[in-house]
């Protein structure tokens, strides 16, 4: 496709990076310069008008929120996290799937009130307690999470869970499931209406490409 006006796309490197190239490439955009092991933070693309910025995965919903990218993508955690201000949130790109889970020793209870809880994911797990009608106690951290109860320092965790294998080397299990996770498409309000046809031409060709992956 052409693009009439400069777009930036804002991704983070890893998982949602590795599975997001293909469905720019079905949409005609390929980098220049191998993430893998070059040192840019703004990647080059065989369009002129079109660049790739590389973030922390945290970031993306801010730098599309600022208008710093027009679009990028972000897990669905992540942009719960955020609160979603200053985005659309158009398109699920069913990739870097997971699921967000309440998880803890096999004999934990949930039940209660003042229940520690460790976790990174701060809104989603007050909202889900919340649900539950429960207050409890969120101790933040940002990695290892499954030795939180092993040492006392909370009763139950909230983390992503993709095979489970992590939480049953350590002895724990998923204890509820809190929800579903993917990558979505986010665009910038203001490059919404500013740039409509050339992001929503984008748009359609990324989810063409959804499309096809998940009926093969």
């Amino acid at each position: 496709m052409e693009f009439s006006t400069p777009i930036t796309v804002a991704l983070a490197k890893g998982r949602i990076l590795k599975e997001t190239l293909p469905l720019l490439l079905h949409a005609g955009i390929e980098l220049r310069d191998d993430p893998a092991v070059s040192r840019k933070l703004i990647l080059d693309t065989n369009h002129p008008k079109v660049k790739v910025v590389l973030i922390r995965a945290t970031d993306v919903p801010t730098y599309v929120q600022w208008g710093a990218a027009d679009l990028g993508v972000a897990g669905k955690d992540t942009l719960v996290e955020h609160g979603g201000e200053g985005l659309y949130e158009p398109l699920d790109l069913k990739i870097a799937r997971c699921r967000l889970m309440v998880a803890g020793r096999p004999d934990a209870s949930l039940e209660g009130q003042r229940l520690r809880i460790a976790t990174k994911y701060v809104r989603a797990t007050k909202n889900h307690f919340a649900e539950r009608g429960q207050q409890v106690e969120i101790i933040k951290l940002y990695g290892s999470m499954e030795l939180a109860p092993l040492v006392g320092l909370a009763d139950l965790i909230v983390d992503l869970v993709e095979s489970g294998n992590t939480l049953k080397a350590n002895g724990l299990v998923p204890l509820e499931h809190i929800m579903d996770v993917s990558s979505r498409l986010v665009v910038n309000k203001a490059s919404w209406k500013m740039k409509h046809g050339t992001i929503v031409g984008l748009m359609e060709a990324i989810g063409e490409a959804v499309e096809k992956r998940e009926a093969s």
